[in-house]
């Protein structure tokens, strides 16, 4: 793994163990409709998973694309998969999150062993 993919999911990691751990009822309820939400349902896991990249793409958000990315690349899509679904938020969002598609683009690389 490499040290930007470890460093993403390390921080990530420490700090939704921190931010849980104040029991707070509210964020609880948070963390587990968004764990609900991308499990298989009348769209498969897949789907689901570019569909919230497109969704974090269009509203800029680094993290969440990362997040994404990371999860699109456990569940098997390819890297013709994510070009395409990078088309899409470009269309959708338009020229501002291109920015984005590059940092994309290098976190993907990084995912791939940067050698695809």
């Amino acid at each position: 793994m490499s040290e930007l993919v470890k460093e993403f999911n390390d921080y990530r990691a420490k700090m939704n163990e921190v931010i849980l751990s104040k029991n707070n009822l509210v964020m609880k309820r948070l963390w587990n409709l968004d764990t609900n939400t991308y499990e298989a349902g009348a769209l498969d896991v897949k789907t689901k998973e570019l569909l919230g990249l497109v969704a974090s793409m269009v509203l800029r958000c680094d993290d969440c694309i990362k997040y994404h990315l990371g999860k699109s690349a456990e569940v098997g899509v390819t890297t013709d998969e994510i070009y395409e679904t990078f088309a899409v938020a470009n269309i959708v969002g338009g020229t501002i999150v291109i920015p984005h598609t590059r940092r994309a683009a290098e976190y993907w690389e990084e995912l791939q062993g940067g050698n695809k």
